[in-house]
């Protein structure tokens, strides 16, 4: 058996299957970082008004996401803890 201590969870993975064992405390710690990691995030503050552009500027370029960002898959807590 080979012992990690990731995030403060001890985590054994056997050798030759390489199958992961976990104490019941360290699954509920998991559990409670994964509830902690996954909770929503405090709502942005309004954005400032956009400054007008100046006289003969360049036009900007426009992309397609209507003032929304790119969404990314959000990653769990298992991903920082397995990642190696």
């Amino acid at each position: 058996m080979r012992t990690y201590d990731r995030n403060g969870v001890h985590i054994e993975q056997c050798e030759m299957c390489r199958g992961i064992f976990l104490d019941y405390g360290e699954l509920e710690a998991l559990t409670r970082m994964q509830q902690q990691y996954m909770q929503a995030p405090p709502p942005p503050a309004a954005p400032a008004a956009p400054a007008a552009p100046a006289w003969g500027a360049s036009p900007q370029v426009h992309h397609h996401h209507h003032g929304q960002p790119h969404h990314y898959r959000q990653k769990s807590v298992f991903h920082m803890l397995f990642s190696t």
